[in-house]
């Protein structure tokens, strides 16, 4: 891939993004894709498609009785290859083949993968679809084991299959209408489907220094430590989860269950597919109280780790804020993570990150109150933080979007897929170093 077009990395890295939706909605839009007589517009499959690809979920017609197996198992490629990122799936068909990277291609891997910084980008690409291919067949193996019950061999490995891979890439499609309610009652099955939100949501980062780790045990070697990355992302991670269990379990006037033992169940099941922007529902999202539509809304824009499949601002990026506000209100001048001291350029990364976050999502919400007048503002506040945490969970109103309203989601779903950083430099081009700071200036603020 030349890069003598005038395109940066990042921009190339858009379009193909892009490039792959419009051939994934053109072939959601053949006949052949569609079970039925019915015909689906340009504006619905480019949806579905951008919905696929972003690993977000959310959608406008019914994944399980409109397409097809052929328009289902286009929809399955679109969230795998989206998961994984497209980049690697080029680069490793390439060395494959026999062939050489270019240096743009290079540039292009590197953008598409958060790493360690020690690790070869190829062999590190490897990794990640081998940890891909080990979680997504034992997520194949639980759930046929499970379907099995109910299906016929062939049908159960299919819908195992589909499931499986949807899960681990946090994509939030299922085959079923009102997605995993028939199941919720089911301790193996919430277990098998929370196992694989996990796996896929922790990042690639944290599965390969949770692999380090445990190849230290199994050779007794030492020092045996997790990054701080690790650290903060996992902790973070279990603080959200934990806390939102809780709250939810406890919260006054919730309508999930009557008994105690189902009341857990579905809280952890709830909570989980939201922090890890998985996506799957086993309660009526859209008969929560205010205060659980609330919960599941923050816990959609914090989102999961980064360098995986999961969407949001990042675990990270929500510590090192808290981190630097508690420095602040103690008087130190460093952030510092677990004994390690944060780079002031990851400060300000990911305070504006989780700031282009906000001002989009103010927008979209100004746009969607104009053009879908008869959505609450809750509902829409809702759907605009899942599209843009790329979770997929609602509370009904996606079919009755507006087109105006279902483009601004594409856009928020495409947002939230890339990153805010990535589509602004898409943008604006990335900035040039400057070998010269000016004078400070004293700006009162607060």
């Amino acid at each position: 891939m030349k890069r003598n077009i005038g395109f940066t990395t990042i921009q190339l890295l858009v379009l193909g993004f892009v490039f792959i939706t419009l051939i994934g909605a053109f072939l959601l839009m053949q006949p052949f894709s569609i079970s039925g007589s019915e015909k689906i517009s340009f504006i619905d499959a480019f949806f579905t498609a951008t919905s696929a690809i972003t690993t977000t979920g959310l959608i406008v017609v019914d994944t399980g009785s409109f397409f097809s197996r052929f328009g289902q198992a286009v929809i399955l490629i679109l969230f795998q290859v989206g998961g994984l990122g497209y980049m690697i799936f080029i680069a490793l068909l390439m060395v494959g083949l026999g062939k050489r990277l270019s240096f743009g291609n290079v540039d292009l891997l590197h953008e598409s993968i958060a790493r360690p910084s020690s690790e070869d980008l190829l062999k590190f690409s490897k990794k990640i679809v081998i940890f891909t291919i080990f979680f997504e067949a034992i997520g194949i193996a639980l759930l046929t084991c499970y379907w099995r019950k109910f299906f016929s061999l062939p049908d159960a490995i299919y819908t195992g299959i589909f499931h499986s891979i949807s899960a681990f890439c946090t994509a939030g499609f299922s085959l079923y209408p009102d997605s995993f309610t028939i199941y919720r009652d089911s301790i193996f099955f919430n277990g098998s489907i929370i196992l694989l939100c996990f796996a896929g949501s922790a990042g690639f980062f944290v599965l390969n220094d949770i692999y380090h780790f445990g190849k230290q045990i199994v050779h007794k070697k030492y020092p045996r430590r997790f990054s701080a990355h690790t650290k903060l992302a996992v902790l973070i991670m279990a603080f959200l989860v934990m806390a939102g269990i809780i709250i939810m379990y406890f919260a006054p006037g919730q309508t999930i269950a009557a008994q105690a033992k189902e009341r857990a169940l579905h809280s952890v099941f709830q909570i989980v597919s939201a922090s890890t922007t998985t996506g799957f529902n086993t309660v009526n999202i859209g008969t929560l109280t205010n205060p659980l539509l609330w919960l599941i809304i923050l816990l959609m824009f914090i989102g999961g780790c980064p360098g995986g499949t999961a969407g949001g601002i990042k675990t990270t990026t929500f510590g090192l804020i808290i981190l630097s506000a508690r420095s602040v209100l103690t008087g130190r001048k460093n952030v510092n993570v677990f004994h390690r001291s944060a780079p002031q350029g990851m400060i300000i990364r990911a305070y504006s990150i989780a700031v282009i976050a906000m001002v989009w999502i103010a927008a979209a919400m100004g746009i969607l109150l104009v053009t879908d007048k008869g959505l609450s503002f809750q509902s829409i506040l809702f759907e605009i933080t899942s599209a843009f945490g790329t979770v997929g969970l609602s509370t009904g109103v996606t079919s009755s979007l507006s087109v105006g309203g279902r483009i601004v989601i594409i856009f928020t779903m495409l947002l939230g897929r890339l990153g805010p950083i990535a589509v602004g430099y898409s943008l604006i081009g990335k900035p040039r170093q400057v070998n010269f700071i000016y004078p400070e200036a004293e700006i009162l603020v607060g």
